[in-house]
């Protein structure tokens, strides 16, 4: 009986490590469901160079407007324009940082995936 435990103890070291199904399940279908929305994602690109365009164009056509040569209200306005100009450039950063990073992490966890895949046809084969 002693050495049917020591057989068996040899046995699962040779076997795959003990993974679970479920978390490998789940971080699959967690990278299918990112793969397939990066696709529709994409337009976000186009439409960040769409807004950088316009601040450009805002920026550019812009009048000049110090505080001695407008009235209150137009220098408040114009500073609000300002205003609306940086937070549409950062935020246009940040979805492109955001689909980059996205991009990025889910190409490196596909291609870990196909790694594995192949180590595991390699260890099934010897």
């Amino acid at each position: 009986m002693g050495s049917a435990r020591l057989h068996c103890r040899r046995r699962s070291h040779h076997v795959a490590p003990p993974h679970s199904s479920r978390p490998r399940r789940l971080r699959k279908g967690l990278i299918a469901v990112t793969r397939n929305l990066l696709k529709p994602f994409l337009s976000v690109v186009p439409f960040c160079l769409f807004l950088l365009m316009d601040i450009y164009w805002k920026y550019e056509t812009r009048p000049s407007c110090d505080a001695e040569s407008c009235t209150p209200s137009e220098y408040l306005r114009h500073q609000k324009s300002i205003m609306k100009s940086q937070r549409n450039a950062l935020l246009i950063a940040a979805a492109l940082i955001l689909y980059w990073l996205l991009f990025s992490v889910t190409s490196l966890l596909v291609k870990i995936e196909q790694l594995n895949q192949r180590l595991e046809k390699l260890k099934n084969r010897d």
